[in-house]
């Protein structure tokens, strides 16, 4: 069996999806403490978070969340959305960050041991079985204790291990009286590569506008 120390680890987080599912389940995430959880597993290499922003003020309340996910270990790949009329005349935003995940965990692949996928969308089916094929063992981590599991099966099955996050709740909520330290206390943590990529908007998925902290 391999060690914690020997296990290489790598978190895609998709942010839209896991803000989602927390917020389905009634918690929120500190992701300092989701952080240290994995960092407690093995070797944590890199922690992806990947979330499409619109650029108008009134969806800025994303931003904090952000930054401090930026000055706290975790490697942020955002976009800009797109923002359209469909045939109702209802105004809407697209935005999917699915393309960038897969190339970064098609990159990373061959330096990791294990690959933990916090989503429950089934579009990463084949990226999953593309990871697999190269020896990595996926973790998939979404949930089914909702009256409509947020999971599609296809990805549950796929997945060499599938935790519910309800699982992880006491390890990773976060105490509704704490309040975001300062940002000049903040520091990177060490261990983890910093990097910020920002990309072009160039895909027309639909993108729910549900990741926004609360």
């Amino acid at each position: 069996m391999m060690s914690s120390s020997s296990n290489k680890i790598a978190l895609f987080i998709d942010g839209a999806n896991l803000y989602a599912t927390a917020k389905t389940l009634g918690f929120d995430i500190d992701y300092k403490r989701l952080l240290n959880e994995f960092q407690s597993r093995g070797t944590l290499l890199r922690a992806f978070y990947y979330t499409a922003m619109h650029e108008d003020q009134e969806y800025s309340s994303i931003r904090p969340l952000i930054d401090w996910l930026d000055y706290n270990g975790y490697t942020v790949v955002t976009k800009p959305t797109k923002e359209f009329i469909d045939s109702s005349g209802r105004r809407k935003l697209k935005g999917n960050m699915d393309v960038e995940l897969a190339v970064d965990a098609m990159e990373l692949a061959e330096h990791i041991d294990q690959m933990v996928l916090l989503s429950g969308d089934g579009d990463f089916r084949s990226l999953v079985a593309a990871v697999q094929r190269r020896g990595v063992r996926v973790t998939v981590i979404s949930t089914i204790s909702t009256e409509s599991p947020l999971i599609a099966d296809e990805l549950r099955r796929q997945a060499d291990a599938f935790t519910d996050l309800v699982e992880l709740q006491s390890k990773i909520v976060r105490d509704p009286s704490e309040r975001p330290a300062p940002r000049e206390s903040r520091h990177p943590t060490p261990q983890l590569l910093q990097r910020v990529t920002v990309v072009p908007a160039s895909r027309d998925d639909d993108f729910d506008n549900r990741d926004t902290p609360q």
